[in-house]
């Protein structure tokens, strides 16, 4: 790592810091007994502080060594196919994870083609709740002892404390995406 990115990154976290606690350059100046002009160098990488001007810098500021340098992975907000999980069933029914991450979320989202005249396996009743938006095909839910006739365009939500199950009495296959909360596939 070139020591000019170290310290554009050290100075980016001071000012972040500082900013955060609300302080002025000159507060951070006074409080480290430093000055607002090495403030404002080290703020835009253009100084490199000594190990302890940096230590009494990250304790004014309220944090820790070790939580100042831990370096945080950026979330994936999207998703291509091609990192997509994949289930297909005996019949054909395909279940594809979509967001391949989402165990660790409140919603997890699927993209489910029920083969014609095929059905999924019957949930028990649980937490949560369940949303789908049907994208072709027809399906029938069943939800308790009522049966929902749901059509390419119309969307269903439901609480899960009953059991259920999504069936195709098509002849084409019928493609839904599902997702429920919290994650339970």
């Amino acid at each position: 790592m070139e020591l000019e990115y170290v310290n554009e990154h050290i100075g980016r976290k001071i000012k972040d810091l500082r900013n955060q606690n609300g302080l002025t350059q000159q507060e951070l100046a006074d409080r480290t007994e430093l000055t607002k002009g090495f403030i404002s160098q080290l703020e835009r990488g253009q100084v490199s502080p000594s190990v302890g001007t940096l230590l009494d810098l990250i304790e004014c500021l309220g944090t820790t060594a070790s939580d100042f340098f831990k370096e945080t992975e950026e979330e994936q907000i999207v998703f291509s196919e091609n990192g997509f999980f994949e289930k297909v069933d005996d019949v054909g029914n395909q279940i594809q994870w979509i967001v391949p991450t989402a165990q660790k979320y409140q919603m997890e989202p699927l993209l489910v083609t029920i083969a014609p005249h095929q059905r999924l396996d019957e949930d028990k009743p649980h937490s949560g709740e369940e949303f789908g938006y049907l994208i072709s095909g027809r399906v029938k839910l069943h939800l308790g002892e009522k049966v929902y006739q749901v059509k390419a365009g119309n969307s269903f939500y439901y609480p899960a404390k009953e059991k259920h199950w999504i069936e195709n009495p098509g002849s084409r296959p019928a493609k839904f995406i599902w997702v429920s909360t919290p994650p339970n596939f």
